[in-house]
């Protein structure tokens, strides 16, 4: 699709979404295919795929031959049409797979795909260009959610890939994967074009690679014991790992999609789990517990030739399980108390020559540099491998910090992938929403993903060719199962495709818009489990103004602007023939509203969302719908427990400040206060910044929920003491009296707990009435 054709486009797009009148034929329509093609011409015609459809291998490869029963069998998985494949195409128009030296596209990776009056036919000059020409074929023969035989409009195809690294990293440390699970994602990366899965496997918080030289990295360091184990769906024990043959299978299912995975070995930092195993390994020579604790843990390897030997001797059984010319071995958080504390650390820096702790990690990484490369590998690592100017010539910085380390690492001539946070951090939330997952704040919507710049515009054409490509990062501190897995990662894969693939100069967020709708549909005919929030409808209006006048003015919305919004006032489940919303409109108290999102063929793009208006519900919010106080802006969204595999209730907590604010409401009539609260456990690893955490005085053994009128230094209107942690339930209810009151006012929530304690929440907060 080109920009010359971006008018007509625009003009389709109106008509899908119902905003204005615009008279566009059906074969305008831009095929749905995601990421978008570098060069896309239309033809005449179409061509009719059914049952009686052969695949051909024209070439008689076998990798052509297990690319068309890849195809054969997701088609047959997805859409229902079962297609054979066949030695010679018969004269009925047939399907081609080709590899051909002489294929229009020779870029690597790229493929032409031709559809016409002879038929399908796929060409390409390596085997994971067919592939990607296949995937493509795949997202033309499933353009709906229809079943059976599909009309294919003709059309030329000439595609190849805007960058060699497209990206994702699962971590399967905090929370682990089952093998089947690490399958499913790499279907969808295959699907989407992707072509890495940095795979993190080890870490402070578990071990879970099987290295067989050294037995305790699984036996002991691949548990943790949960806060509060066994517990209000807590696990007794939280952990696992991959066996060797386990990896090799992943290994080969990947490599089978012209997918390579990249495994990841943290070090100097992030080595608890292994220090755990083995304590030798560690500075202190003291055995510590697998954390427990999300954040920087303190725990360092040591630096001397028996672990060195250690590190080589596992690099020797991960080089042998992995083939991928790079090896990840992390670098990023390792803060140097351990080493500036030890006087044995500390005598080895003098014997080398090595001023400080920086320039000690530039060495170390240097050391397993030099191991790799005698290995025909290369080392690539996160953004810190940067300090101590140690690096080796072929190292490759991967940039998490912004876009910084990236730009550094380029103007020093090595080459770069970008995976900055948070745009590409896909643990952050994707929408507001209050139903929304756990995850970390801000908001990384559809949007903002699809409109990353992967190419920083201070480097120079020279420079910007050490931009390998882009990655996006699914930590998994808050994605306790596979289900917040595919919340997190989907549809924002679908944006990360488009960027790490598709040329900068053809990106159009409206046509993206247009196209994912057919994605959309391949997830739910697959069982993925994708996020709606882009398309879900915000339900908002003036709450102050429906307290004082018995009416509310309703403005419906959603994050993408894309669909038609429909609704209804009487309970029932919206759908295209409900109202449709043009405009805010007035309802009278009480009242429900319920709304959703359709495309023009009547599918929802959302599930519906509803939001009751009364006096009551208009004084009561959600905890996650209140700010922080200000002064911080950092915010989670935590599970009740830190392993429990619930996708709700999820609680905005702030670990450095337990403050939020109550919206100025209005308060006649006003007469108490009821607050639905929530102790979580204190897992936060936050080493130089502990001392940002807020510590207040308290009255009670156990602290206080206090309310301030206005501001956090206004007047005490209520102060309600918190049960005792080891005799009351995780939760409670907390009532006060409130002095009375007219007009609005805001309110400020304190929890003055003490910090060496639960973490505490506020799960609903509710102003209530004089009877």
């Amino acid at each position: 699709m080109t920009r010359r054709r971006l008018p007509t486009l625009h003009c389709l797009l109106a008509a899908l979404v119902l905003l204005a009148p615009c008279a566009v034929p059906a074969a305008a329509a831009p095929p749905a295919l995601i990421p978008l093609p570098a060069q896309l011409a239309p033809g005449d015609g179409q061509v009719l795929v059914d049952s009686t459809t052969v695949v051909v291998v024209a070439d008689h490869d076998p990798a052509t031959t297990q690319t068309a029963h890849y195809l054969i069998d997701l088609l047959a998985r997805t859409r229902g049409l079962t297609l054979h494949l066949a030695d010679d195409a018969p004269r009925a128009p047939a399907i081609v797979l080709q590899r051909d030296p002489q294929a229009p596209v020779a870029q690597a990776g790229g493929y032409a795909l031709d559809v016409d009056g002879k038929g399908i036919r796929v060409r390409a000059r390596d085997a994971a260009g067919l592939f990607h020409g296949a995937v493509t074929l795949y997202q033309l023969l499933t353009p709906d959610a229809a079943k059976g035989a599909v009309s294919v409009p003709a059309l030329s195809i000439r595609d190849q890939p805007r960058f060699a690294w497209r990206g994702v990293m699962l971590d399967s440390v905090r929370h682990m994967q089952s093998v089947a699970e690490v399958k499913t994602l790499l279907d969808q990366m295959a699907q989407h074009k992707l072509d890495v899965l940095h795979w993190h496997l080890t870490d402070d918080q578990g071990w879970r690679i099987q290295i067989k030289r050294y037995p305790e990295l699984t036996r002991v360091g691949a548990w943790r014991t949960p806060p509060d184990a066994g517990h209000d769906g807590e696990p007794t024990r939280y952990g696992g790992f991959y066996t060797q043959d386990e990896i090799r299978d992943v290994v080969a299912y990947a490599a089978a999609r012209h997918i390579t995975i990249v495994p990841e070995l943290d070090m100097p930092g992030h080595a608890q789990a292994a220090v755990a195993s083995y304590p030798q390994l560690g500075v202190t020579g003291q055995r510590p517990q697998v954390s427990v604790d999300w954040g920087v843990n303190p725990y360092l390897y040591n630096v001397d030739d028996a672990t060195f030997s250690f590190i080589d001797h596992v690099l020797d059984e991960v080089m042998a399980l992995f083939p991928s010319t790079y090896i990840h071995v992390g670098g990023d958080e390792a803060i140097k108390d351990q080493w500036q504390a030890s006087p044995a650390v500390q005598a080895r820096m003098r014997a080398l020559g090595i001023a400080d702790e920086n320039a000690l990690q530039g060495w170390f990484i240097g050391r397993i540099g030099q191991y790799l490369e005698k290995h025909g590998r290369k080392l690539v690592g996160w953004d810190e491998i940067l300090e101590g100017d140690k690096l080796p010539a072929d190292a490759t910085v991967m940039s998490w910090r912004g876009i910084d380390g990236a730009i550094k690492a380029a103007l020093l001539g090595h080459d770069v992938v970008l995976s900055p946070a948070p745009q590409l951090y896909f643990d952050h939330v994707q929408s507001a929403l209050p139903d929304e997952y756990a995850g970390r704040l801000g908001v990384e919507s559809l949007h903002d993903v699809y409109g990353f710049q992967a190419i920083p515009g201070v480097l120079d054409a020279g420079q910007a060719k050490h931009v390998l490509g882009v990655q996006a990062n699914l930590w998994t501190e808050h994605m306790p199962s596979f289900a917040h897995v595919a919340h997190a990662a989907f549809p924002r894969l679908d944006a990360l495709a488009e960027v790490a693939w598709s040329p900068q100069a053809s990106r159009d967020w409206p046509g993206f818009l247009a196209r994912l709708p057919a994605q959309l549909a391949r997830y739910r005919a697959q069982g993925i489990g994708y996020a709606d929030g882009a398309f879900a409808v915000d339900i908002a209006t003036d709450r102050n103004l429906a307290l004082a006048t018995g009416r509310a003015t309703v403005t419906l919305a959603n994050q993408a602007g894309f669909g038609a919004i429909h609704y209804t006032l009487d309970g029932s489940v919206p759908t295209p023939a409900s109202p449709h919303y043009d405009a805010p409109f007035t309802v009278t108290l009480p009242a429900t509203v319920r709304a959703a999102s359709f495309v023009a063929d009547g599918s929802a793009l959302a599930a519906p969302r509803e939001r009751v208006l009364d006096r009551a519900a208009l004084r009561s919010l959600p905890g996650n719908t209140l700010p922080n106080c200000p002064g911080s802006d950092f915010r989670l969204r935590l599970q009740p427990m830190p392993d429990a595999t619930s996708t709700e209730p999820v609680y905005a907590v702030n670990v450095f400040d337990s403050c939020q604010q109550f919206p100025a409401t209005r308060m006649d009539g006003v007469a108490a206060i009821h607050v639905d609260a929530v102790r979580l456990p204190r897992n936060f690893a936050l080493a130089h910044e502990q001392k940002l955490v807020v510590s207040r005085p308290h009255a009670t053994p156990f602290g206080e929920l206090v309310v301030h009128a206005d501001r956090c230094d206004g007047p005490v209107l209520a102060s309600m003491p918190l049960p005792d942690p080891a005799h009351s339930p995780r939760r409670f209810q907390l009532d006060a009296k409130l002095p009375a009151r007219t007009g609005e006012h805001g309110l400020c929530l304190i929890y003055t707990a003490p910090i060496d304690g639960a973490l505490y929440a506020l799960e609903r907060v509710s102003l209530l009435a004089t009877p």
